[in-house]
């Protein structure tokens, strides 16, 4: 098989016969197939296997009843199954035209690239198939925010929001990636040193149904820049210092009330105990959770250590705030920074760790992991 197209799909089921249709024009001649991975909860998987029993190629689907890592997992589900290691992955909407795939692999002969990149910015490239001008604002923006934030991986990429590229499956490292939202290039480009080409390509308007984009979409594609450019540390970090501020906050209100700032103190801890913990639930340690224990251990833990050590850091407060008449605010600010590096060791190791004594028992196991987690992704 000379190339293997993956297409991820979610409920696009009034595509997928135009889209297979020119396909087949497009690919007439080369020995390739197209590998549908689908999430969809309506009809799509049934409307597939319809059109692939009259299809000029070979049509595979893989239908995943538990989707996991979103777009992202579904594409390298896709990659991981494709008959061929040199494999094109594109949108199922016709937003990418199927025509440009033989430009991609023309590119790929030339340039001797790993990678090479459909972009709406090169030269020649458009973004007209944006729905309004917010989105086209949306999307340069992310795009020039993201390049900042990677300026070395991403210097020779224009367009790293893109969906539509072929990839060498033989120079991506499988086991870096965790896919966990839609920009799944993103999350290629960021973890390795790749070599990039681009070929200009026009972003058309969907054949049918509704985009996926999202306010939601936009929250996970922040989270997702947040793991690749900040690792888990930083995000825990991230959440820690909004934690910190929310604490403050609550205390100088409190005191404002006429509260003891020592039960100030107290309280404000308690709260943002609370808050964290459903943060770094969500956000920090999501995908630790299934090998640890359960939830209510996990917070029980949390819980109680947060509390030790607010035990320890509320005198400390006092302290500073009696002896060397440091500011209360200050003083519980110095004492949160301190406490930040124990919390997120304690939270790798204790709360998040394994629940199968096997795996949790070689100590520089552990310490190695958590440490591969705090450094991730590194540009150095």
């Amino acid at each position: 098989m000379e190339l293997s197209v993956i297409v991820p799909t979610f409920n696009e089921a009034p595509n997928v016969a135009e889209l297979v249709r020119r396909l087949g024009d497009a690919l007439r001649g080369l020995e390739a197939e197209v590998v549908f991975v689908d999430d969809s909860t309506d009809d799509t998987p049934a409307v597939v296997m319809a059109v692939a029993a009259e299809a000029p190629l070979p049509i595979r689907l893989i239908h995943r009843e538990r989707p996991t890592g979103g777009l992202g997992g579904a594409v390298m589900a896709g990659v991981d199954a494709a008959a061929s290691d040199l494999c094109v992955v594109m949108d199922g909407d016709l937003q990418h035209p199927p025509e440009k795939i033989r430009e991609l692999v023309s590119e790929h002969e030339r340039s001797g690239a790993d990678v090479v990149v459909a972009s709406r910015y090169a030269g020649g490239g458009t973004s007209g198939g944006l729905s309004s001008r917010l989105r086209v604002l949306v999307s340069s923006a992310s795009t020039a925010v993201t390049k900042a934030m990677f300026p070395i991986r991403l210097h020779g990429c224009s367009d790293p929001m893109t969906g539509f590229f072929l990839v060498d499956r033989r120079v991506v490292d499988g086991e870096a990636l965790r896919p966990r939202g839609f920009k799944i290039l993103l999350e290629i480009l960021a973890r390795q040193n790749l070599r990039v080409s681009e070929i200009p390509f026009d972003f058309a308007d969907r054949h049918a149904g509704e985009s996926k984009a999202s306010l939601r979409q936009g929250f996970r594609f922040l989270t997702q820049l947040g793991y690749l450019r900040f690792g888990k540390m930083s995000l825990f970090a991230i959440i820690g210092g909004l934690g910190a501020v929310a604490n403050l906050l609550i205390m100088a209100a409190l005191i404002a009330f006429g509260l003891d700032y020592v039960w100030a103190a107290v309280i404000a801890a308690e709260a943002t105990i609370i808050g964290n913990f459903l943060l770094i639930e969500r956000f920090v340690f999501r995908d630790m959770r299934d090998a640890a224990s359960g939830v209510w251990v996990r917070f029980a833990k949390s819980f109680s250590f947060n509390n030790a050590e607010a035990l320890v850091r509320i005198p400390v407060i006092y302290l500073l705030v009696e002896t060397w008449h440091v500011s209360s605010i200050l003083a519980a600010a110095l004492t949160l920074i301190v406490a930040f590096i124990v919390r997120f060791v304690f939270h790798s190791l204790v709360v998040y760790a394994p629940r199968n004594p096997a795996a949790s028992s070689a100590a520089r196991r552990v310490v190695e992991a958590v440490d591969s987690e705090v450094v991730k992704p590194g540009e150095l």
